[in-house]
């Protein structure tokens, strides 16, 4: 899976993740001072967030201080889906349930070991694709399109 990777700061935590990541053989690609870039948590998050909008990347991976910088900053992007994560059960229900596409990690709450099961929850949990949950992940991308289209329409006026 080709991964796009970022964050505010390069950390233990940060080596460790894209570490893992390329050991379970994905294709990663790195932003922000993980790459010798200075840039702050609004401009990761969008650069990370964009790469998975336009699918240059299937999936991101981000980081900040607390995560939640980087969250929404990447959920301003349209067709992103971040879910801040700090442990698997939430990753798991993020991706089956909310289809999430972005996962925000704490560099100051998660630790190498949880970071590793987040990881896992995340890598081995696919989106539902029946019932009531697969409707309601429609719904919420069907949100990006409504905003979208309000604000072209503000804009003409």
């Amino acid at each position: 899976m080709k991964l796009a990777v970022g964050s505010d700061e390069k950390t233990v935590l940060t080596d460790f993740v894209v570490e893992e990541l390329k050991r379970r053989g994905h294709d990663v690609t790195l932003s922000g001072p993980l790459k010798g870039e200075a840039m702050g948590w609004p401009d990761v998050g969008e650069k990370i967030g964009v790469e998975v909008s336009s699918r240059k990347a299937d999936q991101g991976i981000l980081f900040c201080w607390t995560g939640t910088g980087v969250t929404i900053a990447a959920n301003k992007v349209p067709g992103v889906r971040a879910a801040l994560c700090r442990d698997a059960e939430t990753a798991k229900g993020a991706r089956m349930w909310d289809d999430a596409n972005v996962l925000a990690m704490s560099l100051r709450a998660t630790s190498p070991a949880v970071a590793k099961e987040i990881l896992d929850a995340w890598f081995s949990s696919d989106p539902v694709k029946t019932g009531v949950d697969a409707e309601l992940i429609e719904r919420a991308k069907k949100l990006d399109s409504r905003y979208l289209n309000a604000q072209k329409s503000r804009k003409t006026v």
